[in-house]
């Protein structure tokens, strides 16, 4: 299990770096666009942490025998929603759909000590 923390860009950047060494270290190794994925998705959950869960994030990445799980904690109650992608590129809107399209399924789970965990899993 790998686990990072933070409440920042920087924090962001080290949570995509840990992915890829996450996915470097698994056997047998995934295929370079299911590294690629898991980077992209580790990063578009962290974002919308910071931006719209509290500012601050914890990201586990766990692989299990026909998925990588990744989970993020937050500290907003407030759930994921899809809504329409904000085409002028002011408000966002792609990144939701985008994970639930690229993961094999998706779970959001209010915590009892406040927030959330957003969990993706991966096919592996």
């Amino acid at each position: 299990m790998t686990v990072v923390r933070g409440d920042s860009a920087a924090g962001a950047s080290q949570a995509r770096q840990a992915a890829r060494a996450f996915t470097d270290c698994l056997t047998p190794a995934p295929p370079p666009d299911m590294a690629d994925t898991l980077v992209l998705v580790v990063s578009e959950l962290v974002t919308n942490a910071l931006r719209h869960g509290g500012g601050a994030f914890s990201l586990r990445l766990n692989a299990h025998p026909d998925a990588i799980e990744v989970a993020v904690d937050d500290a907003s109650p407030r759930m994921p929603r899809m809504r329409a992608p904000d085409l002028t590129d002011a408000g966002g809107g792609f990144g939701w759909p985008m994970v639930n399209r690229l993961a094999r399924t998706t779970a959001i789970t209010r915590r009892r000590t406040g927030g959330k965990t957003v969990t993706a899993f991966l096919p592996r």
